[in-house]
């Protein structure tokens, strides 16, 4: 392929770094650092205030009308579950979810490590008025966890990296199924009902075969997410229902494909050559038949999860970051990091998902339920719990939830403790990873 100098000079190194397995970690870090360095500095105010902008919808007499810290959480993070939800569907449809046998480890070691994390936290905090933020030491950040994982290359097998994914997407699962349930306010049947069918019309359209994302996008925003909004339940709830009414089959099938690409390129090649630099009527007419049928054999869900991905890695992810991670330490910085909920989740992130995650895969083992993969240690088990106590990302976002009114000395405590235990958990999870030989 030819390369122009755009390509060479920004197009081809922006490809390169974008696609790279650590980029969107790293930019999820660097985002996370500028806000708490704004939330510290003589700006912190001006960082505060920003987020306190109301931004509002409005049509006639009907409008939605929210600050911007809302808006960020409620609205860009649907996109956010959305696509946790193309990724859950994709796993449970052809990934490592897809077959009990190979599901059953990752999926119980998922388990153990939100179940132990949240006993933790209850141990500490049963009886104050933060109980409610059990969930928030539950979640592991995929993101982070597996940005790490991939800076070690080679010296992790990749059977570690598949383990570490489908327990990361069936953390999400968790952690979705908690929102839903536990962290819902008061319900607006009406709304609900209308959301209901709004559903039901994204089911009936998958089924009658509509492919279009521009329709999905309408009924799915315009639609089951705005009823959500009202209904109590979680907004982003809705961006995981939507996704899973997105169609997973192709409009033709491999064989037929391969079967009529090999005709368009032998009807393409017998054609005469271009008209000076442009192509002919009859050359444009073959490449957009090879263009239609490319479209036709990818799955809409796959075409939406592989063009949503950078979206939701460089712009979503990021602008959350920078509304959430902007913690002000104030001079009770020693009095906040040992508080009971600060306390809770570091050991609930750090030790409860160490033991959950190491426990529930033991337990598998040892019943000969499943078996570790034949190229994994248990020192791999080990370094992979420990990454899974990176929480960032779902822990802030329960944090907001779990902590609403008058406790912002709450919400003060448990960002220094997703902080404190991602940084513990990250960092020793790399370095023992890092040491074990590969033999191992």
């Amino acid at each position: 392929m030819k390369k122009t100098p755009i390509d060479k000079i920004l197009i081809d190194p922006m490809s390169r770094f974008i696609n790279k397995s650590t980029t969107g970690g790293v930019v999820l870090f660097l985002s996370a650092v500028v806000a708490l360095i704004l939330a510290n500095s003589p700006f912190k105010d001006a960082y505060h205030h920003f987020w306190e902008h109301e931004f509002a919808l409005r049509f006639d007499t009907f409008e939605v009308k929210n600050n911007l810290h809302h808006w960020v959480n409620d609205g860009l993070m649907a996109i956010f579950f959305f696509v946790v939800g193309l990724e859950l569907k994709r796993e449970m449809i052809a990934g490592e979810l897809s077959r009990p046998k190979k599901a059953i480890l990752p999926l119980m070691a998922a388990l153990g490590g939100m179940v132990v994390p949240a006993a933790i936290y209850l141990i500490f905090n049963h009886d104050s008025n933060a109980v409610g933020g059990w969930g928030i030491p539950m979640a592991t950040d995929i993101a982070f966890a597996l940005g790490i994982l991939y800076l070690l290359g080679d010296r992790v097998p990749v059977s570690l990296k598949v383990f570490l994914t489908a327990l990361a997407i069936a953390d999400d699962l968790g952690a979705v199924l908690v929102i839903a349930l536990f962290y819902t306010s008061d319900i607006d049947t009406h709304s609900l009902v209308v959301g209901g069918i709004f559903l039901v019309l994204l089911l009936v359209a998958n089924r009658l075969g509509v492919r279009s994302p521009l329709f999905y996008g309408i009924i799915g925003i315009g639609g089951l997410w705005m009823a959500f909004l009202f209904s109590g339940v979680h907004a982003t709830i809705a961006g995981v229902l939507a996704a899973f009414t997105i169609p997973a089959s192709s409009k033709v099938r491999d064989k037929k494909y391969v079967e009529k690409l090999r005709s368009l390129i032998d009807e393409y090649d017998s054609l005469e050559g271009r008209i000076k630099r442009l192509k002919t009527p009859q050359q444009q007419h073959v490449l957009e038949e090879v263009r239609v049928y490319s479209k036709a054999a990818l799955t809409p869900l796959q075409r939406l999860e592989h063009s949503m991905h950078t979206m939701v890695s460089f712009i979503v992810m990021p602008i959350f970051a920078l509304a959430n991670a902007g913690v002000t330490f104030s001079g009770d910085f020693w009095h906040n990091i040992t508080s009971n909920v600060s306390i809770g989740i570091i050991l609930g992130l750090v030790v409860g998902k160490f033991i959950g995650v190491v426990g529930f895969t033991k337990l598998m083992t040892k019943l000969k339920i499943a078996a570790l993969p034949s190229d994994l240690s248990w020192k791999h088990i080990y370094g992979v719990a420990l990454l899974a106590g990176i929480g960032f990302t779902m822990s802030l976002f329960i944090t907001e939830l779990a902590f609403k009114t008058n406790a912002e000395e709450y919400i003060l405590e448990a960002k220094m403790g997703i902080f404190a235990a991602s940084m513990i958990g990250g960092t020793i999870g790399y370095f023992l990873l890092k040491s074990i030989k590969q033999k191992d």
